[in-house]
Order: C-alpha cells, then sequence, then structure tokens
C-alpha cells in the first residue's frame, strides 16, 4: 500500500453576509498585489484553497468523510442483524488498496504545480472496482475512501456486479485553463494506469470531470495499454449515461410515494436543493411524472413558484447562460439553510453532504426526504427526521441509477454494441424498481428504516461474495 498522504480540508465559519465575497474570490485571486502574490493566490486557489475559512463554501462539505460519519450506526446496525463474524466485518469494510501520488504539472504561466491525487480500492468481492474520479478542493485521502466504501454498498443495494472505488485530485478546474486541464489529467493517468483496467478498476466521470476529461483518461491510458477502460459518450460510451442518478432517483422517489406515502408524484409537490447534472435531471424527470417542483436552488441563488416551476424553461434560461436567481418564471430566493424549510411534500437534496444537520432538520416542512446527494444527512440530521415521523429515501440506494448505467456501459462495451436510449430507461428501471423492493421489504421485516435495510441487503450480499471466495472466516 503506497502512501503519500496530504490532507486539503476546508475549515472555519462562513455567514451568508459572505457570499459576495465568496463569488469574487477566484477574481480576487489572481488580481492580489504584491510580489509575487498573484501567482501565490492563483496556485493556493487552483490547489483548493481559495474557500478556506467558509464553512458554507461550495463543496466544503467533504461528502466521503460525511458518508462515513452518517453511516457507522447504520452499517453497525445492519452487520448485527445479518450476524456478521468480526473477520468477515473486517473484510468488508477495510479498503483493499490506497495509492497517493504527487502530480507535477507544468502551468500555463511556467511554473509547476503540484496537485495530490487519490485512489482507493475499497472491495471487489462482487466484481471490478467502479467509481468515479473526483476533480474538487476537497478531495483529500478521508473524502476518496469513504466515497469508495459508499460505491461498494451503492453496488450491492442496486445488485449490479461491481466494487467500490473512488478517485480524486485536489483541485478547483474552473480555475485551470484548458491545456492545464488536460496536462492534469494526463498525469494523473500516467501515476495510475497500473491499477486501472476493464476488468480490475473502471473509472469514470464525477464532480468536475465530464467527458472531455474522460476522453483525455481514454486517449492517455490507451497509449500505456492499448485500450481504454472507460470511453465517452461519443466514443461508444452508453446513452442515457447523462442524468442517469437524477433518473434512477425520481424512479425510486416513484416506489417510494407509492409504497410509504400511498401517493405519486403527479399529486405531490417538491424542492429540490442543486441544479447540477443530478438536480437538474431530478426536476426534469419529476416535472415530465406530471409532479410540481416548487423551488430549486444552487450554490448561486434559488428560484421559487408555488404553482410549480416550468422546469424546461427555466433549463433552457440556465442553458443560455442565465441563473436561477433572474429566471422571470420564479421568486428569486437566497440560497441558504432557510431554502429547506419551504414547505412541500418531498425534499430532494442533490448537491453535496451534510446540509440537513442538528441545525436544519428540526425546521423542515416537508412529508418525506429523498437523498439525490451523497450524505446530505448527518448522523444527528437523521435522528431528528426519524423522531419527527419523516421517512428518508436513503443515498445508497436513491442515488444508484450513476452505477447501474456505468454498469450498462460496460457491458455494451464489452460486447461491442450499443443499447439504444429507451432500452438504457428500462433496464434502468427496471434495477432501481427491483432494488427498491429488496430493500423495502428487508426493513419492514425486520421494523428497521429504510437506510439501515438498504445496509442489510449491502452487507448480506457483500459477505455473501467474500464467504463463496473463501475470504474473511
Amino acid at each position: 500500500m503506497l502512501s503519500l498522504l496530504a490532507a486539503h480540508a476546508l475549515g472555519g465559519a462562513g455567514t451568508g453576509a459572505a457570499a459576495a465575497l465568496r463569488a469574487a474570490a477566484p477574481a480576487l485571486l489572481r488580481h492580489l498585489g504584491g510580489a509575487g502574490g498573484a501567482a501565490a493566490g492563483a496556485a493556493a486557489a487552483r490547489r483548493g484553497s481559495s474557500w478556506a475559512g467558509f464553512a458554507d463554501a461550495p463543496g466544503s462539505q467533504r461528502a466521503g468523510s460525511d458518508v462515513e460519519a452518517q453511516s457507522q450506526s447504520e452499517k453497525a446496525a445492519a452487520m448485527d442483524l445479518v450476524d456478521l463474524s468480526p473477520g468477515l466485518r473486517r473484510a468488508i469494510l477495510n479498503p483493499d488498496r490506497k495509492l497517493s501520488v504527487e502530480l507535477l504539472v507544468p502551468m500555463d504561466d511556467g511554473g509547476v504545480e503540484i496537485f495530490m491525487a487519490h485512489r482507493v480500492q475499497h472491495n471487489n468481492s462482487r466484481g471490478p472496482f467502479k467509481g468515479g474520479f473526483k476533480f474538487h478542493p476537497s478531495a483529500d485521502l478521508e473524502d476518496t475512501e469513504g466515497l469508495a466504501s459508499i460505491n461498494t454498498w451503492k453496488s450491492a443495494v442496486v445488485n449490479v456486479p461491481f466494487g467500490g472505488a473512488k478517485g480524486g485530485v485536489a483541485v478547483d478546474p474552473s480555475l485551470l485553463s484548458s491545456r492545464e486541464l488536460e496536462k492534469l489529467t494526463r498525469k494523473l493517468v500516467g501515476g495510475m494506469h497500473r491499477i486501472l483496467g476493464a476488468h480490475t478498476d473502471i473509472p469514470g466521470p464525477d464532480i468536475g470531470t465530464d467527458e472531455r476529461v474522460m476522453a483525455w483518461i481514454f486517449d492517455e491510458y490507451s497509449k500505456y495499454e492499448g485500450y481504454s477502460p472507460a470511453v465517452p459518450l461519443h466514443l461508444h460510451g452508453s446513452l442515457g449515461r447523462d442524468g442517469a442518478a437524477g433518473a434512477g432517483a425520481v424512479m425510486g422517489l416513484r416506489e417510494f410515494l407509492k409504497r410509504d406515502l400511498l401517493t405519486s408524484i403527479n399529486k405531490s409537490t417538491f424542492v429540490v436543493q442543486g441544479f447540477g447534472k443530478v438536480g437538474s435531471s431530478v426536476a426534469r424527470h419529476i416535472h415530465e411524472a406530471g409532479g410540481r417542483v416548487v423551488a430549486v436552488a444552487d450554490v448561486r441563488g434559488a428560484t421559487f413558484n408555488e404553482g410549480g416551476l416550468d422546469v424546461p424553461r427555466l433549463l433552457a434560461h440556465v442553458y443560455r447562460g442565465g441563473t436561477l436567481w433572474d429566471f422571470e418564471g420564479g421568486t428569486p430566493l437566497p440560497s441558504d439553510p432557510d431554502f429547506l424549510a419551504i414547505p412541500c411534500d418531498v425534499l430532494v437534496p442533490a448537491a453535496l453532504g451534510g446540509v440537513i444537520n442538528a441545525r436544519t432538520a428540526p425546521r423542515l416542512q416537508c412529508k418525506a426526504v429523498v437523498e439525490a446527494a451523497n450524505a446530505p444527512t448527518t448522523a444527528e440530521g437523521d435522528a431528528i427526521l426519524r423522531a419527527r415521523g419523516i421517512p428518508v429515501l436513503p443515498d445508497v440506494y436513491a442515488n444508484g441509477g450513476g452505477i447501474i448505467v456505468s454498469f450498462f456501459e460496460w457491458v455494451q462495451n464489452l460486447q461491442n454494441f450499443q443499447w439504444d436510449e429507451d432500452e438504457v430507461t428500462r433496464r434502468l428501471d427496471r434495477y432501481m424498481t427491483d432494488a427498491f423492493h429488496d430493500m423495502h421489504r428487508l426493513a419492514k421485516d425486520r421494523g428497521v428504516p429504510l437506510r439501515v435495510g438498504a445496509y442489510m441487503l449491502a452487507c448480506s450480499r457483500v459477505a455473501s461474495a467474500e464467504k463463496h471466495r473463501g475470504f474473511g472466516a
């Protein structure tokens, strides 16, 4: 196990009044005065420290760490209920491998920056490691390990034959030029290509990475190995990959409303926090199913319409460069913790983690929560929701659509055959529906919340694979 470890934690206490300063921070850093000020400021920003001091900055809650903190009690309860031996617990909890490397990247200004990159391979008892590469200031080793772990559980809950992995680079990609981002990506592949592969560890896009980054990974990896373990859409990747996490969340939402709230999407109102790839997809699919999305928010602001937002019009507005704040079809609102307290039937956190916590959970005015983001609910927030009788569709299941379609992409690549988008959607719906019923039945039979039921299902499937392979005895 290699360990060149670096932490890029973000901390401090932020306030709502600092929002304007945060928005201007990258520009201010680029214009710092004094000898070497601009270069030092820009370098610090690229490496992920430009938001230091703002607790509510974008991405300041490290999702992987939140996952581990939030899920410890649920996993412990699940393992007790499925009666795992101490040896088997260790086998399925501890990561198989952690790799951290320093990436020396030539910058456009003639300097060289060092970025820390990590890849954690958590468990491959059920199939190859699978997990995206996250380019974000919060991507330290602890964050990456937590996210690799949840990919193991996600894959097991939705019953796809993958194990969990995750990669991360501590960088703000918005502060890199296209040339610098390409150099960084190629250096990343150079440092990690030996542990990647179509039958061993399959990377994919994540926060801060997209098809362009995956194309560079494809090209650089093929120089070393002669093929690529992950393929962008326009290079024969799967149709339906974009928006799969959001589509899967709404399929799970449909079953959740039917079983637990005895209602349907077209009779319900929704608040969606987050309007990136996942949040915008969730809002679009809810709208298409007849649901009324009354409010959405992103890091820059929010918009509200009690009668329901025109989601297609809002998507077109944002696509043209507009913001939620200046959308004419809604009332502008600040994107702050008060947003979560807007009355609705279902709250869908679809941004970063930790937003439903001891401070915000008592104020929610929803009937249910669907976790489209990773770890949006802290352990304290979860306990409060449980005490208030607000059911939660847990992240370990609800945002599994992305990993399901990643599996479909892998299968299509191995077959050298591409399904049409309707086929992808049909198969995704079947996987999400079957997984919901498995999780729901187990939770109800054992009298536990859906989150514990999901971890029971995941732990039993991973443990069964370990036993069949002869490990963990």
